[in-house]
């Protein structure tokens, strides 16, 4: 085996300008969820061009992607991501994402020769935010997959993470306009409404579990300040480690913003978005195999600890359907953090290079590991058990 983990990080290697090219070419051209065309287009470009059978647009969706090497079972997955981020680019760093995937594709050939299976490159569009990965998996993309891998970049090298369940409300405030200062009593404010719900929340904060997260931003607060405003709007993202504290923590968020309608006498109006993203389910077997093989190349992974704060991921719902891990590798110094600038500038330096051809080279040295005799059983194993 280890011959051929040998020969799949050569086989990364001989890829190296190819790979920085594209990374680089997807950095500099950003492009928001499901409109990656430019980004679809190279990484199936590249893939096709290396022997993969490419199918285009698939689970409905125009940028997604399945590339697939070799006939039968097992059916081993490499996600690649390649949407960015409203005026920060690639600050998440899916350049790196989605080139380590096909890099470490094309890196498995010779493995799928020798071994038989077969290796698949998805790609999954919008993730950010949109959940890309949940209509994939209701429109039974991952259907067959036997196991799943992507890996992120970050500032540790982490082979679990815990990403928690999220859920968007909308919400919209509707009261009566008047002249804030010559008939303030004629008006129903709101933007009052808005920042009692603010304050009620603020204060429920204290009560709720320590990993759950709530937060929001006021997308309206009204036209003029001598108006009262008669309308206001906010986006508010709920996280909670597993799915069933998420509905108890709605309920309790959605009282806040009912409390706040009946105080100011503004009507309340409020969606929940159709996609919840799940808590990331990681396979612990398969997660120690990739981080032998990160290590191997002169990583240090750092153990897992909950307060590593990771928030929310598509990535999550595909672990609930199958085997899946969903590794951090560092490209920044700890004091860079993901989602801004400064990260989106470290995903296109060389240490953003170096993350990306580690990436691809243990993604290729797991699949090798899994498709050794037992090893599947034991990843399935604890998946059936979890």
């Amino acid at each position: 085996m280890e011959k051929l983990k040998l020969k799949a990080k050569d086989a990364v290697e001989l890829q190296r300008r190819q790979l920085i090219q594209l990374s680089l070419s997807i950095h500099d051209n950003p492009e928001l969820g499901f409109e990656e065309e430019k980004a679809s287009a190279w990484l199936t470009g590249y893939l096709e061009g290396c022997g993969f059978q490419v199918e285009r647009g698939i689970a409905g969706l125009a940028t997604a992607f399945r590339a697939t090497y070799g006939q039968g079972s097992p059916r081993i997955a490499l996600l690649a991501e390649y949407d960015a981020l409203p005026g920060i680019g690639h600050g998440c760093g899916h350049n790196i994402i989605g080139v380590s995937a096909v890099g470490a594709g094309v890196a498995s050939k010779s493995i799928i020769d020798q071994l038989g299976g077969s290796i698949l490159v998805v790609g999954t569009p919008g993730e950010e935010g949109l959940g890309g990965k949940i209509d994939m998996v209701k429109a039974g993309a991952f259907h067959g997959i036997d196991v799943a891998m992507i890996i992120h970049p970050d500032n540790l090298n982490m082979v679990t993470i815990q990403a928690l369940a999220c859920s968007t409300l909308e919400v919209e405030f509707f009261g009566l306009p008047a002249h804030a200062a010559g008939q303030p009593h004629k008006g129903i404010n709101a933007l009052e409404a808005m920042i009692i719900a603010f304050t009620s929340i603020n204060s429920l904060r204290q009560h709720i579990r320590e990993e759950a997260r709530v937060h929001g931003i006021i997308t309206d607060g009204g036209e003029a300040p001598n108006i009262v405003p008669a309308h206001s709007a906010a986006t508010f993202l709920i996280r909670a480690p597993e799915n069933e504290y998420l509905d108890e923590l709605k309920g309790r968020i959605l009282n806040c913003f009912t409390g706040a309608s009946i105080a100011s006498g503004a009507r309340l109006e409020y969606r929940w978005r159709g996609t919840t993203y799940a808590p990331m389910k990681n396979n612990v077997t398969l997660a120690r195999l990739f981080g032998q093989n990160l290590e191997s190349l002169g990583r240090q992974v750092v153990p897992f600890d909950p307060r590593f704060g990771f928030g929310s991921t598509d990535m999550g719902n595909v672990s609930q359907l199958l085997p899946s891990i969903h590794p951090t590798i560092a490209v920044a110094s700890p004091g860079v953090s993901i989602h801004t600038p400064e990260f989106a500038a470290a995903t296109a330096s060389e240490a953003g290079h170096k993350g990306l051809m580690d990436a691809a080279k243990a993604m290729a040295m797991t699949v090798a590991d899994i498709l050794q005799p037992g090893t599947l059983d034991k990843i399935r194993q604890e998946f059936h058990r979890s």
